[in-house]
C-alpha cells in the first residue's frame, strides 16, 4: 500500500472489513483515522494497527487486550515490552486453544464411536428383506 491516505472504502477492500467494523475500532480508540468532515482518512500506521488488530482477533485476543498491546508501542524500549507482553497473551491462548482442541477431539471420537454402534444396531435390527 502507498504512504498516502485510505478512504474508509480503500480500507474495507484493503482488508475485507466493513465500514461499521472500521468505526467501530475507532470508537474502540484502536483505530485513529484523520477526521476531514464526514469523511476518515486512514494513514500508514492506521493499517499497520488494523492488520494486528485482525491478526489478534483470529488468534481469540480480546478487543481490550489488543488495545493494551497497541498501546505498549511506544513504550521507549524498542518493542521489547510490547512483544513479551504479545509473547505471554498469546503463549496463554495458544494453550487454551490446544486444550480445545483436544476436548474437541475427545467429543468427536466418542460421536464416532456412538455412530459406529447405532450403524452396528440398525443393520441387528433391520427387518429381513424378502428377494
Amino acid at each position: 500500500m502507498a504512504e498516502e491516505f485510505l478512504t474508509i472504502r480503500q480500507m474495507c477492500d484493503a482488508f475485507d472489513v466493513t465500514p461499521r467494523t472500521l468505526r467501530f475500532y475507532e470508537q474502540k480508540e484502536l483505530l485513529f483515522p484523520k477526521r476531514e468532515g464526514q469523511k476518515r482518512w486512514f494513514t500508514r500506521r492506521d493499517r499497520a494497527r488494523l492488520k494486528l488488530i485482525l491478526r489478534g482477533k483470529r488468534f481469540g485476543f480480546s478487543l481490550e487486550e489488543i488495545r493494551q498491546l497497541l498501546d505498549l508501542y511506544g513504550a521507549g524500549d524498542n518493542q521489547y515490552t510490547q512483544i513479551a507482553r504479545a509473547y505471554e497473551i498469546g503463549s496463554e491462548r495458544l494453550a487454551d486453544m490446544k486444550k480445545q482442541r483436544d476436548e474437541l477431539d475427545a467429543a468427536i471420537k466418542e460421536l464416532s464411536d456412538q455412530l459406529s454402534w447405532g450403524e452396528k444396531m440398525m443393520q441387528q435390527l433391520q427387518p429381513q428383506r424378502a428377494v
